[in-house]
């Protein structure tokens, strides 16, 4: 292992150690050690110079227990959030969260995925894998959002759509095919912001849009690492290799046209400094909405089925 290797498993130890303080930093002595934790973390942050090595280290990242959620990036990048719940079908799914807001003084419609922090809430978020109602509440939502005629912001981050037996008895795979067929129809700008894992159908049944933006070291992916190395190795233990052949970094997708732009992250990650990450996605988030504004609804529309149309083209690469 190098140096870099052996600094970047220090910071998420002690990272650990922080979030365990954070929740018991009622002492002093708690509290001091949780100073000299964070002054610790960040020298080490300093001598970690460049991006992460490999694929598996993104992943790790997209993955990070500290990582702003959607509702973080809604409530720092947005005012007025009024949540809005309930497919109207059959019941209210906290894994995806949606409702109206404004982002830079304009109303618009969100929508995303919401994963939980501890026990508990990975409990009732269901570790952000949606149901049936929950693709169902979103897509309710971005079409009422068109009726008003707001912009829509999708917020992606999930491992994929819940796998449960009820899940499957519910529709699940209708909801999402339902979904991919219905939202590319809505008669506004779309833009989708994927900014932690965007695992296979679970993700895709909210992120078909006019411009999709990556948080740099987001993933975004047909299946997760751990399993492709069950299928193709009969095991877990290629999941690095994997992680590489699957091309699911930012820049690997950026690449093969399949995002539209890469965002910057602070120094560490996202989950270093959130507001920091959130005021880098801003002026980008702000001018792709301002620019697809400036569209007619026809022509929206056309350049939206175009970019559909040419993501069903075979790439190849290295």
């Amino acid at each position: 292992m190098g140096d870099t290797d052996t600094r970047l498993e220090m910071a998420r130890e002690i990272e650990k150690q922080i979030a365990e303080l954070e929740q018991n930093s009622d002492s002093e002595a708690a509290r001091e050690e949780l100073e000299r934790l964070r002054l610790q973390l960040e020298a080490l942050r300093r001598q970690t110079i460049g991006p992460p090595q490999d694929a598996w280290d993104r992943v790790l990242l997209a993955r990070h227990p500290q990582r702003p959620f959607t509702l973080d990036y809604i409530s720092m990048l947005c005012t007025e959030f009024t949540e809005l719940h309930g497919d109207r079908r059959y019941a209210d799914d906290p894994a995806m969260v949606g409702g109206l807001a404004r982002f830079e003084g304009q109303a618009v419609t969100v929508v995303g995925h919401q994963k939980g922090r501890d026990t508990k809430q990975k409990l009732f978020r269901n570790f952000g894998m949606p149901n049936p109602e929950g693709y169902r509440k979103a897509l309710r939502l971005m079409q009422l959002g068109a009726k008003f005629g707001l912009p829509i912001i999708a917020w992606v981050d999930t491992p994929g759509a819940y796998p449960g037996i009820g899940a499957e008895e519910r529709g699940q795979a209708e909801a999402i095919a339902y979904n991919l067929k219905e939202i590319p129809k809505l008669r506004v700008p779309i833009v989708v912001v994927v900014h932690g894992e965007g695992g296979s159908g679970g993700a895709l049944g909210i992120a078909v849009g006019d411009d999709v933006l990556m948080m740099e070291n987001a993933i975004y992916s047909v299946i997760s690492p751990e399993s492709c190395s069950s299928i193709l190795w009969r095991d877990w233990d290629h999941k690095k290799e994997a992680a590489r052949l699957l091309r699911l970094t930012a820049e690997d997708l950026f690449r093969m046209q399949i995002v539209d732009q890469v965002v910057p992250e602070p120094p560490g990650g996202a989950h270093a400094n959130p507001h920091q990450a959130a005021e880098m996605l801003r002026p980008i988030l702000r001018g792709r909405l301002q620019e697809l504004q400036k569209l007619s609804t026809d022509e929206l529309l056309r350049r939206r089925h175009e970019k559909i149309r040419k993501l069903a083209m075979f790439v190849t690469g290295g």
